[in-house]
């Protein structure tokens, strides 16, 4: 299927020719168009639903059982989660970074640090 954003996208305002960029938004990075004359963006519809579909998980309470693995304890990530995670960054067959932040919190991190590039 053909992407919208192939083709030239001319402003509405100002008729010149709008150049392809990327806008981060709450840690997504976004594919737009932008007018540098008017200051004018249009973010690309499909990266606009990703995000919606971030907003609706963001801030979701999952209750996930801890099992004995082993020597190990394990838990399970929800699929939305992870399907979205592997999305957006299409890697997820890598390490996972996991920090013990305090007595009652533990982070995941998935994907490379800006640092580890």
């Amino acid at each position: 299927m053909a992407d919208i954003f192939d083709n030239t996208i001319l402003c509405k305002g100002c008729n010149n020719k709008m150049e392809k960029t990327v806008v981060n938004q709450n840690g997504l990075e976004l594919r737009a168009v932008i007018c540098k004359p008017c200051n004018q963006n249009i973010i690309h519809p499909a990266d606009l639903n990703n995000m919606e579909n971030f907003k609706n998980i963001k801030d979701k309470t999952y209750n996930v059982k801890l099992r004995i693995i082993g020597n190990s304890h394990a838990i399970s990530i929800p699929k939305e989660i992870v399907e979205f995670m592997s999305h957006q960054e299409e890697m997820m067959d890598s390490m996972v970074r996991l920090c013990f932040e305090d007595m009652h919190r533990l982070s995941l991190r998935f994907g490379r640090l800006k640092e580890d590039i």
